[in-house]
């Protein structure tokens, strides 16, 4: 499975709901393992982004749809980075 760290910023809609239903949070989590994508580590930010995530989904096309799922909610904004584990990029590195 490959990883990916995901930034996200709420919308002001995302930050109306988090307020009603902090719970939401959860619920999205177990929604991300219906489609493929297991969340790994989850923090909250303080700055630019709201929340921080590491997970990890078979491929880019699962990651994509996702991201097209969330975003088309309105209620969060995502920057999603493919991630390396860096035993494996020094492996890589190594036999460049």
């Amino acid at each position: 499975m490959a990883e990916y760290v995901i930034l996200s910023k709420l919308t002001d809609e995302g930050r109306k709901t988090l307020k009603k239903k902090p719970e939401r949070i959860m619920e999205v989590n177990k929604e991300l393992e219906e489609m493929g994508v297991i969340v790994k580590q989850q923090y909250a930010l303080l700055g630019n982004y709201d929340f921080l995530n590491i997970v990890e989904a078979p491929d880019n096309e699962t990651v994509m749809r996702m991201s097209v799922e969330l975003g088309s909610r309105g209620s969060v904004e995502l920057l999603t980075l493919p991630a390396l584990d860096i035993d494996a990029f020094v492996s890589m590195a190594a036999r460049m």
